[in-house]
């Protein structure tokens, strides 16, 4: 290989990782330095370029921890350009698409073929891929009910015929007296009568709900047993308010992240006084995630930022915050010992709140001066007490104490900075890697290591052929070749 090609390599790996790092961490949303426009701009730029110059690696980061809002405008990117594929890249995408859309809550979904629909892209992958995703569904008439407008599009645009009683229900639903369909004669009777709303899924029963007046504390008494895990996360609190005990999650059974972002809307006072039983929660949590992971990671200190930035911003209200946390719990799963830093100098991790400036470069010191096996640090990047402590230190004890790299640093970042086109990096000689949610770390920590220039282009083509390759085992779908791609009107 050329040096021209060597570098070309190079150029090309860090162009993808640049991207995953978007797609993990970006949700075109607000962040504390940024406006949801900037982020937008950004994150569209970054698709359409990786797109232009790489679409076969573009597609295979379906198969990566992207978040549900990046793997949505990947689907929808790669059917709009359809044309541009060659009848190969088009298998192993329909591959990929169908097996992530698989993964995705179903709003998602039906928001995505109602924006191909206002696109007016409909070949023939397209519709198969609708078709297939629907016929996949388990309960079609439950998708009826609670996706009812967004169904009748997908239909629609696929060219689809309902079975059964679906068709006379979204096209003309007044017209048979009643339906056989349990949850569709639910339905009907839930427009004049209370009792039957509380056997429809909530957020439909709502509705319904409000239209009858029904007091809020009485309806979430009586919804409860209706209620998913999360809605119940969710509610609780409100539910409490309401005075409708019968809505009580188990915090046990709850996603780390998510419940982190629980913890952390919580009153201080009353973290206190439930401390048992959140620090419970998040440990169960964290060792679940861990898997066969737990305890195998050596020694591990954590710097992890809980500085005023760590507020996010009011779309995402505590969010780096609350990854912060959920890593910590983590770690400690994971290490078989550990040390948390916490840039406060807090600690007591249930209590943390944004407060204050970021003084990285003490705590990596504090967090390098135990000789740890890993030094994970998880914040924003803004190191300004003062400015640019963390990369120097960094950059001497990678180059000067530390060459051989026995302690491994690795900085995950969970706020993208739209006017970098990355995440915040501290110093170059640390691998940097996007963060949406804990459960990710241990394979984000594993794809780091391409960041850190030491690696090119074909050792990331084999990564991500090994992910696409674990990602497809299961497909549900089986190989989806619908052969050539023509478009529509």
């Amino acid at each position: 290989m050329t040096r021209d090609e060597t570098g070309a390599d190079l150029i090309a790996a860090e162009d993808v990782l640049l991207f995953v790092n978007a797609a993990i961490t970006s949700t075109g949303q607000r962040e504390f330095h940024s406006g949801a426009d900037e982020q937008g701009l950004s994150l569209g730029f970054l698709h359409h370029y990786l797109l232009g110059n790489y679409r076969d690696l573009y597609a295979a980061t379906l198969a990566l921890d992207v978040n549900d809002h990046n793997a949505v405008l990947i689907a929808r990117n790669l059917l709009v350009t359809a044309s541009e594929a060659t009848p190969a890249e088009r298998r192993a995408e329909g591959r990929l698409i169908a097996r992530r859309l698989a993964l995705l809550p179903p709003q998602r979904v039906y928001g995505l073929f109602r924006d191909l629909r206002r696109a007016r892209v409909n070949n023939r992958r397209t519709r198969a891929i609708i078709r297939d995703w629907m016929a996949a569904r388990p309960d079609a008439a439950f998708d009826a009910v609670k996706y009812r407008s967004a169904v009748k599009d997908a239909v629609r645009h696929a060219h689809l015929a309902p079975d059964g009683e679906l068709g006379p229900f979204l096209f003309a639903w007044g017209r048979p007296a009643a339906y056989e369909t349990p949850i569709l004669e639910t339905w009907r009777r839930a427009h004049y009568e209370k009792a039957a709303l509380y056997d429809l899924p909530y957020t439909v029963a709502e509705g319904f709900a409000a239209r009858h007046g029904v007091p809020r504390g009485a309806f979430l008494e009586r919804i409860a047993p209706r209620l998913t895990r999360l809605e119940r996360l969710r509610l609780q609190e409100s539910a409490r308010a309401h005075e409708a005990d019968a809505v009580r999650a188990d915090l046990t059974t709850m996603p780390l992240t998510r419940l982190a972002s629980y913890v952390l809307a919580l009153p201080l006072d009353e973290r206190e006084r439930r401390r048992a039983e959140l620090t419970g929660a998040m440990r169960v949590a964290a060792r679940r995630t861990a898997g066969e992971q737990a305890g195998r990671w050596g020694t591990v200190a954590a710097v992890l930022d809980d500085s005023f930035s760590a507020y996010g911003s009011g779309q995402k209200r505590r969010r780096p915050l609350a990854v912060a946390l959920a890593c910590h719990f983590l770690l400690e799963a994971l290490a078989a010992d550990y040390t948390p830093l916490w840039l406060s100098g807090r600690a007591d991790a249930l209590t943390a709140r944004p407060y204050g400036p970021t003084p990285l470069g003490e705590r990596v010191l504090d967090g390098l001066e135990l000789a740890p096996d890993r030094l994970v640090i998880v914040s924003d990047g803004w190191d300004n007490a003062p400015p640019g402590l963390a990369g120097e230190v960094l950059r001497i004890w990678r180059t000067r104490l530390d060459p051989a790299r026995a302690c491994g640093v690795v900085h995950l970042n969970p706020v993208y900075d739209a006017a970098d086109f990355d995440v915040r990096r501290l110093a170059p000689t640390v691998p940097t890697a996007g963060i949406r949610d804990a459960e990710n770390l241990v394979a984000l920590v594993e794809l780091a290591q391409f960041a850190e220039g030491r690696t090119g282009l074909p050792e990331l083509r084999a990564h991500l052929a090994r992910r696409v390759a674990d990602f497809l085992q299961e497909d549900p779908h089986g190989t989806l070749d619908t052969g050539p791609t023509e478009e529509v009107p």
